[in-house]
């Protein structure tokens, strides 16, 4: 039986791509960020992860706003990357698992998620920088990317991702294989990129979404989307991503690590490593 062994919530901006690409790890500006992820290498070597899903948001390169899925699943054996206009190095695929997203989705579908299915899928920053920040050498298992609109308005909102990570969770244990499963949600924190409030971090909400996220995800579900963009900028429904990541968790969680850091490219920079005691998913699903 596949189990979910923790989850993970990080941030996701292109410059940290540009930074892995030009060797900045040690610069000053950059070290604090980077060093955050040290424990967090350390905790997926003890941890085994077998395969990953990941909540994220598409940013142009696989959707763009004249098809914008609320929520779409790969089912793909490998996920390409491509120039997406930032200078980024454009990276080898990643590893899919077919049959373990096929399996995925038939559960969502029987939750009554319609969601849409890409047998084939171009993956952007959102998706890759989080895999090179935690498997920095290359070597991440295969993954399962499962879009969140963050663009395109009305966006699910915050009580309907946490019950797509539940069905998700549900999912992930009752798949036969013995599988160790990591969720990851990327984006975010609070930030904004354009507008009179361009530069908008909310060090305070963001403090209270990651106690929130650990702790009481359904106290983040009576928040509205528009109630997050005001906490946390126009960017900051990258939430989304982390509160469906959070309610894929379905046995008894507890912070690993946490790191917060300020700035990195506008954005206020968030780390969230979570421990999930997954005997206790099997007996919820």
């Amino acid at each position: 039986m596949a189990e979910v062994v923790g989850g993970l919530g990080t941030s996701h901006v292109p410059a940290i791509g540009n930074a892995i690409a030009k060797g900045l790890q040690q610069d000053p500006y950059w070290k604090p960020f980077f060093d955050g992820f040290i424990e967090a290498r350390a905790w997926l070597k003890r941890i085994k992860p077998d395969a990953v899903v990941m909540f994220y948001n598409d940013h142009g390169l696989n959707f763009f706003l004249d098809k914008m899925p609320t929520f779409a699943v790969g089912a793909a054996p490998q996920y390409n990357n491509a120039d997406e206009g930032w200078g980024l190095p454009v990276l080898r695929p990643c590893r899919g698992d077919a049959e373990f997203s096929w399996h995925l989705i038939e559960g969502l579908v029987g939750d009554e998620f319609d969601v849409t299915t890409c047998q084939e899928m171009l993956v952007d920053h959102a998706f890759v920088v989080p895999l090179q920040l935690l498997w920095p050498e290359g070597d991440a298992p295969p993954v399962v990317p499962v879009a969140v609109n963050t663009v395109q308005h009305p966006l699910a909102s915050p009580a309907r991702c946490l019950k797509l990570g539940r069905s998700i969770g549900r999912a992930i244990a009752s798949y036969k294989k013995d599988m160790r499963v990591l969720v990851i949600g990327t984006g975010g924190l609070s930030h904004q990129l354009d507008g009179a409030r361009a530069g908008f971090i909310n060090k305070e909400f963001d403090m209270e979404c990651i106690d929130k996220i650990t702790a009481n995800p359904e106290g983040l579900i009576n928040y509205t989307v528009d109630d997050i963009v005001r906490l946390s900028g126009t960017q900051g429904v990258e939430l989304l991503n982390w509160i469906a990541m959070r309610g894929a968790l379905l046995g008894r969680v507890s912070k690993a690590f946490c790191n917060y850091h300020i700035p990195i490219s506008n954005t206020a920079s968030a780390l969230l490593v979570l421990d999930n005691e997954a005997a206790e998913a099997r007996r919820a699903a």
